[in-house]
């Protein structure tokens, strides 16, 4: 198999927007893959299928691994999370503030965010707790998002000298018990103001072409690519400029990854708020068409150089990447030919490296064996497959 064997297609050549199930893509041509198929071929379902999803009104739309079929998530398949609900917000009376250590603040409607300069990005949005659950392996989806980049608009906005921090609050809000006292919060995440100022970040109003949908953060979000799903807030509606970093529930008390480092030779307790996504594969399907075997699958990340894949703790193969994906944040399509496999229970294990020389962890790793959290779990993933 070769990269010519990677099927492509244009979902938006004339006459083509059904391609996406009824996606509003038809004025941006952009293309995608998808996953290399052969007409007739049978789908494997995986042994292991993930545990029920017990919180159904927090995640939805999980991925089903076997189900994936096109490079692009069509938005009615991507997944969602509301930490403090799903709010409906109306577009004409919604507006966004940039305010806090600023010369001149400033509050925008949507119309006047949508005539700024357009930007676009194929990103795949990765949730840290994705693979950390037994029941969470869908928590990811490769969209391309549209806004107009942020760094404009705090360059407008005029950052004053004390301002270090960015931080960016939803519409969606709770009671927050800390200790004795109980105060309303918003949803949200910050970063530094170099992090911030990074020209990828866009102020986002349009996924895969259309609005965005309601659980994806209509009308505003923040795409911040490169950066586990978290840091990208829904429904946004403030940015403000602080003096000092910012510790709402979801830097500093959620959201935070626990490890034992070695220090001086004992093990000490590190704690991190979760950040930028980490190195990652996964196996998508097998597929069987007349007798042969593919397995097929996906990896993220970084700026990946390799993938390979492991059956029944064998040695490594390589697999064969599409490195034609556009864009070096969107996640990269890979297969491997499996070449008559015998009868019965197998396990595939699928290993990602990046041009920097880094290697997605085995799960002995110490940097995932001692982690006691389950957010940012980028170890290698096994599942099992029956073949008859």
């Amino acid at each position: 198999m070769n990269t010519q064997n990677m099927q492509r297609r244009d979902l938006l050549a004339q006459g083509g927007a059904a391609a996406l199930a009824g996606l509003a893509l038809a004025h941006i041509p952009f293309p995608t893959r998808a996953f290399p198929s052969r007409p007739g071929e049978e789908v494997l379902t995986w042994l292991d299928q993930p545990a029920a999803n017990p919180a159904p009104d927090v995640v939805r739309n999980l991925l089903r691994w076997e189900d994936l079929d096109s490079w692009i998530t069509p938005n009615e398949r991507f997944f969602a999370i509301g930490h403090y609900g799903w709010p409906t917000i109306d577009e004409a009376t919604w507006k966004l503030d940039v305010a806090g250590l600023v010369g001149r603040p400033r509050s925008f409607s949507l119309t006047e965010i949508k005539a700024r300069p357009r930007h676009d990005v194929v990103f795949t949005l990765e949730c840290s707790g994705n693979h950390g659950e037994p029941f969470f392996f869908g928590g990811i989806g490769n969209a391309r998002w549209a806004g107009t980049p942020l760094a404009a608009v705090l360059e407008e906005a005029g950052v004053l000298r004390d301002g270090i921090e960015v931080v960016f609050f939803g519409a969606d809000a709770s009671d927050e018990p800390v200790r004795t006292v109980t105060t309303r919060q918003h949803f949200a995440r910050s970063m530094s103001l170099a992090d911030a100022m990074n020209p990828a970040n866009l102020l986002c109003w349009e996924m895969n072409g259309a609005p965005l949908p309601q659980a994806n953060g209509f009308p505003l979000r923040l795409i911040a690519p490169g950066w586990y799903g978290v840091a990208n807030v829904k429904w946004l509606e403030r940015i403000e400029v602080r003096d000092r970093r910012y510790m709402g529930r979801f830097m500093a008390r959620d959201y935070v990854t626990l490890r034992e480092e070695s220090q001086g030779g004992r093990m000490v307790g590190v704690e991190t708020s979760v950040g930028r996504s980490q190195l990652k594969s996964a196996p998508a399907k097998v597929t069987r068409l007349d007798g042969r075997h593919r397995i097929v699958g996906a990896a993220w990340g970084g700026d990946i150089a390799r993938v390979e894949v492991c059956i029944d703790g064998g040695a490594w193969m390589p697999a064969v990447i599409d490195h034609s994906g556009d864009g070096e944040f969107a996640w990269k399509v890979w297969s491997l030919d499996w070449a008559n496999p015998t009868q019965g229970e197998h396990t595939i294990t699928s290993r990602a490296s990046d041009r920097a020389g880094h290697v997605q962890p085995a799960m002995d790793d110490p940097s995932i064996a001692n982690k006691r959290t389950y957010w940012e779990s980028n170890g290698q993933i096994t599942r099992r497959v029956r073949i008859s």
